[in-house]
């Protein structure tokens, strides 16, 4: 564990370069700690996605509107970010939605 000065390189059994100070490093960490040593990031799959509300990888959306099967059923998911701006511009309504949804997601054509 890093909190007894014991880095990710120490558990490769890899024998360390010398260009760096590796004790100095080990005797900082164990003096004053580590910061962020516990924030993870997990990769975005469908499953976290929905958990978190955010995309399902890290190309941006393929879609603005699209079909989600589960084994519930089948729901629509909207980009929220543009649900957010056709809301606030007073533009968003079932008639619209139907609109992105037969054109395949794109707002090129919407009024």
């Amino acid at each position: 564990p890093v909190s007894k000065g014991v880095l990710q390189p120490d558990m490769w059994g890899v024998t360390p370069s010398d260009r760096w100070d590796w004790g100095a490093l080990r005797e900082m960490i164990v003096r004053n700690g580590i910061r962020n040593s516990l924030l993870v990031a997990p990769m975005p799959t469908a499953s976290t996605s929905q958990i978190l509300g955010n995309n399902e990888c890290f190309e941006p959306y393929t879609s603005n509107i699209y079909s989600r099967r589960v084994l519930s059923g089948e729901f629509v998911v909207v980009n929220k970010h543009l649900l957010h701006d056709l809301t606030e511009l007073g533009l968003w309504s079932p008639a619209v939605k139907n609109k992105i949804i037969y054109d395949d997601g794109s707002v090129q054509k919407i009024p």
